[in-house]
């Protein structure tokens, strides 16, 4: 009999469809006295396939998250949907951050995030405000070395 754990885990292709759904991501960092730092951003995927796709967002170079990833560059993320038990889903990954600083670097980063998050804007409208954010701005490039995932749906309602 397989595990539990098994039945729900998502495929690769199940999981960056997930992530591709969510709005918000969760972004813990650790403090200097061991404590976690949470909070919640935008985000974009950067990357053509499955093997080669990256999660980032961009955030002041001079925040909390920043400081502490210039630190120590372990991170992880959560993304996660789902009111009622039978329809939890989510996704975490614990990696290495990449830490991107040079404003021509933090660009195309900030256009993906500000893309993704409003469809309405063109490429042109995109990269006229990236080029604005990525002067006190840092890029993190999430690259998942492992996914752990849930999909609660995939048990048929049991428990």
């Amino acid at each position: 009999m397989a595990k539990r754990r098994n039945k729900m885990e998502m495929s690769q292709d199940e999981a960056w469809n997930f992530i591709d759904q969510q709005k918000s991501l969760q972004v813990a960092t650790l403090n200097a006295d061991g404590s976690v730092h949470l909070s919640t951003l935008w985000f974009g995927i950067v990357g053509e396939t499955n093997d080669d796709k990256s999660i980032v967002f961009e955030t002041y170079t001079k925040s909390q998250k920043i400081v502490n990833l210039k630190r120590d560059p372990r991170i992880a993320i959560l993304l996660e949907d789902g009111t009622t038990y039978e329809k939890l889903r989510g996704i975490t990954i614990n990696t290495t951050a990449e830490l991107v600083d040079d404003n021509k670097e933090v660009e195309p980063f900030a256009a993906a995030v500000l893309l993704r998050n409003n469809p309405d804007w063109d490429e042109k409208t995109a990269k006229g405000a990236a080029e604005m954010l990525a002067n006190k701005r840092t890029a993190v490039i999430v690259k998942p070395e492992k996914i752990i995932s849930w999909d609660h749906t995939k048990l048929g309602g049991t428990y």
